[in-house]
């Protein structure tokens, strides 16, 4: 036993001093080096948290003004997407946002539909006819959303979307009545169905994209090769570290979806009655609401369609294809006369 702690015997002299000194360094800086990332991974792990569902406060939502719902919906999605823990992380650099990948997927989930409605209310929305002028407010809005969202240098997104952000609250300021430049809205059903239209074919997308985490057999159209087999058959196959990021992305397009839906359901609240389609708007915003179900297990499943274990892929899969197919009948109601 006399040779247990031979580590801490210290050599006698100048030279035992120094080395006690090395040593009691080497462990400092290694002891620090412990906290910080534990620190950093404990940080990565809050910032991997999805928000929760906003709350819109639409006080006497009957007699708001028209497009008042939609525009205050769109912006309150943007500045959670801004303001949340960690704040936007798609451009980080630095850790532990440059680390996480699950986030980022979330957040340009629900940048294509911050996009795809600001699109919709500068070429639709708000437009009587398809020569009529297009909002001010609206036409420098738009074009801010569609900044690089990776971007880390100039223009940086975080700015560019709050600029955005301003201008859709002017024209929101200025959809009341009130106002000396009146805004317009126009909550019609061929305006609807233009939204939607574009909407079907991101969830579209995204089911396919979803169900590929196990393999998928298409029929590419393509001349024969042998590597597309005697039937031209082609399995499309996502890659193994992309799986999670596809869900989430999935998830951040379903959570700005139901916001946004929540605001038509209160805009075109006439439009959906004539056409006898309100409760068919609810309906897919339930579909949607079940998409944002916690995810209980630590990682992102893949397990085979049918075999022990779990595809959370696949789940999400079928909660998009059931919106969507819902959302192709909407669209149908809207068009009937």
């Amino acid at each position: 036993m006399k040779n247990f702690f031979w580590w801490r015997k210290v050599p006698k002299g100048g030279d035992g001093i120094k080395r006690l000194r090395d040593w009691r360094l080497g462990h400092s800086v290694m002891l620090v080096s412990v906290v910080i990332l534990a620190g950093l991974i404990a940080v990565g792990a809050y910032w991997s948290r999805e928000p929760d569902l906003a709350s819109v406060s639409h006080p006497n939502a009957v007699d708001l003004p028209l497009g008042v719902a939609t525009v205050e919906s769109l912006a309150t999605v943007i500045d959670v997407l801004l303001q949340k823990p960690g704040g936007y992380l798609s451009n980080d650099v630095m850790p532990p946002g440059v680390w996480l990948d699950n986030i980022p997927s979330w957040e340009f989930g629900v940048l294509v539909q911050v996009r795809d409605l600001s699109k919709a209310l500068r070429e639709s929305f708000s437009r009587s006819q398809s020569q009529s002028t297009e909002d001010r407010d609206l036409a420098l809005a738009e074009p801010r959303f569609n900044v690089d969202h990776l971007s880390w240098a100039v223009p940086w997104p975080e700015s560019e979307y709050e600029e955005g952000q301003t201008f859709l609250r002017n024209y929101r300021e200025r959809l009341d009545a009130g106002q000396a430049v009146r805004g317009e809205f126009f909550a019609r059903a061929d305006n609807l169905r233009y939204w939607l239209a574009t909407v079907e074919t991101r969830l579209g997308s995204l089911s396919q994209r979803l169900s590929a985490s196990v393999g998928q057999p298409r029929i590419d159209g393509l001349p024969l090769s042998a590597d597309a087999g005697l039937s031209g058959q082609k399995t499309i196959k996502t890659d193994w570290h992309r799986i999670d990021n596809v869900f989430y992305e999935a998830r951040g397009t379903m959570w700005a979806l139901i916001h946004f839906l929540r605001a038509i359901e209160i805009d075109f609240a006439d439009a959906l009655e004539k056409k006898n389609a309100t409760t068919s708007l609810q309906q897919i915003i339930r579909e949607l609401e079940m998409s944002q179900q916690s995810v209980s297990a630590p990682m992102i499943m893949n397990g085979s369609g049918l075999g022990i274990f779990a595809n959370h892929s696949l789940v999400m899969a079928s909660y998009v294809s059931r919106a969507n197919a819902a959302l192709i009948d909407l669209r149908e109601l809207l068009a009937q006369g």
